[in-house]
């Protein structure tokens, strides 16, 4: 299904959960879990989007898709920060689980399509980016170069490590890792995932740029990507706001005069860059 028809399909009732269940939870590193989570019924997602969560008794928390998006079920990493991601993340196999979506625009996957594709993301960004690194992976000669540069605090932070490993196997695609601190045997980059930048090897004139993880990475790394010669329209970010709706009705996730939910999460930065400057919005 192309990735329009994805983006504008979705439940019957946008409001109300199906009810799927938990088949597998794995711990992906301190206070993050990855739930494969079984639906009655075929959910096609395009990579980018995010469903609603529910943890029944407790309450509801956007979540963005980490799994491969040609595969059945979805995969959902999360990190326990409050009460609803907490009580996600204690589900065990069996265990029901309410899923509203999926929601928001996606990466552009299909507007990558011969161009080289360089994927920035920092901590628990490399969960949302994961499902548009397999498509990427999967369709490789629709693309031209693919690199994956990827910060995190420590090692033992790393997300996806032995996924991280076989891929750099393939040899098709540049991967480089880096860290705050470096602790214990690690013997990689350290400093942030920005710095790995202007080793990367890409076209700048011929370069989407995927990008996801906290506002400031996110603001220094488009930073270095346009000194580095990228397009600002070319640039794309995956905004995290409080979602509550996921339809653009209640406000909560209002971002200037978009609202995160529906015309996001992913944004060109030509068109959101004013407001990243900004204090307060």
């Amino acid at each position: 299904m192309p990735d329009a028809a994805i983006m504008s399909a979705g439940a019957a009732d946008p409001m109300l959960p199906r009810i799927a269940r938990v088949r597998r939870r794995r711990r992906d590193g301190p206070e993050v879990w990855t739930l494969d989570v079984e639906t009655d019924d075929p959910f096609a997602f395009a990579p980018g989007q995010f469903n609603m969560l529910t943890a029944f008794g407790v309450g509801e928390a956007p979540i963005s898709m980490s799994g491969d998006a040609t595969k059945p079920g979805l995969v959902h990493t999360i990190r326990a920060v409050g009460a609803v991601s907490a009580a996600l993340t204690r589900l065990g196999p069996g265990d029901p689980i309410g899923v509203r979506g999926p929601f928001g625009v996606g990466w552009p996957m299909d507007g990558a399509a011969s161009h080289d594709v360089v994927v920035v993301a920092g901590g628990l960004g490399l969960a949302p980016v994961r499902p548009a690194l397999y498509r990427l992976l999967a369709e490789r000669g629709r693309y031209g170069r693919v690199v994956l540069l990827y910060g995190t605090r420590s090692p033992d932070e790393i997300l996806f490590r032995a996924e991280l490993e076989e891929w750099r196997r393939r040899l098709d695609i540049q991967i480089e890792v880096t860290v705050d601190h470096a602790v214990g045997d690690w013997r990689g980059n350290v400093g942030v995932a920005t710095t790995l930048i202007s080793r990367a090897r890409f076209d700048p004139l011929n370069t989407v740029a995927i990008v996801c993880g906290p506002e400031i990475m996110m603001r220094f790394a488009v930073t270095a990507l346009r000194d580095a010669g990228v397009a600002r329209e070319s640039i794309y970010l995956s905004m995290e706001r409080n979602m509550k709706c996921a339809i653009g009705l209640c406000g909560h996730c209002q971002f200037g005069p978009v609202f995160v939910c529906k015309d996001g999460p992913v944004f060109s930065y030509d068109r959101i860059g004013r407001l990243l400057s900004m204090r307060e919005i």
